[in-house]
């Protein structure tokens, strides 16, 4: 049975990479998967899931517009697994096409994604997945600071200096977050 899956980590826990390894492991099998992921982040190049390890592989962008559930019940090719990278980024319409994907088609769906923000805010794509996926998951990863689980982002300036207020999307990598624990989200030591 197809089930919408919600796999959430902080940055660096490997959301990415493991998108590219079960694409892989799909179609190893010569099974046909579809990836997606958001038209926002374009720290790499739009339209393509990249880890920080180097690997990289084109995928759908999504943006205001998208229909996922069009985009997968026209396939001309049957599909055996939905992937959704950067997934905090899709309008809960999106979240709702792939449940619908997942229901009327039976294909399961995986989303990647951080479940909060820099100020500890849920976004809104990863909001929704958290009420509609059948499997929450969290990848994990430690504290930029320290040896403890990291559960939230902080982001920095050129400085490197703790940003506490601005809007609540701005993409970047390590140049400007750190996956951090709660002590140090609170007080990192910069």
């Amino acid at each position: 049975m197809a089930q919408l899956f919600f796999k959430y980590g902080a940055m660096n826990s490997g959301k990415s990479i493991e998108i590219l390894k079960v694409a892989h492991n799909y179609e190893e099998q010569h099974k046909h998967v579809l990836i997606f992921t958001s038209a926002l982040d374009d720290r790499y190049q739009t339209g393509y899931v990249s880890s920080r390890m180097g690997l990289k592989r084109e995928a759908i962008a999504i943006d205001s517009t998208t229909d996922i559930f069009k985009i997968v019940s026209e396939s001309t090719v049957p599909l055996n697994c939905i992937l959704v990278d950067e997934v905090q980024f899709v309008s809960k319409s999106h979240v709702l096409q792939m449940a619908r994907i997942v229901d009327d088609l039976n294909i399961p769906v995986m989303g990647f994604g951080l479940k909060n923000d820099f100020q500890n805010n849920l976004f809104d794509g990863s909001k929704y997945m958290l009420l509609y996926a059948d499997k929450i998951e969290e990848m994990k990863t430690i504290c930029w600071f320290c040896e403890k689980k990291a559960i939230m982002a902080l982001r920095v300036n050129e400085d490197k200096k703790p940003v506490r207020e601005g809007k609540q999307i701005q993409i970047g990598g390590n140049d400007s977050y750190y996956p951090v624990c709660r002590k140090h989200h609170k007080n990192p030591p910069l």
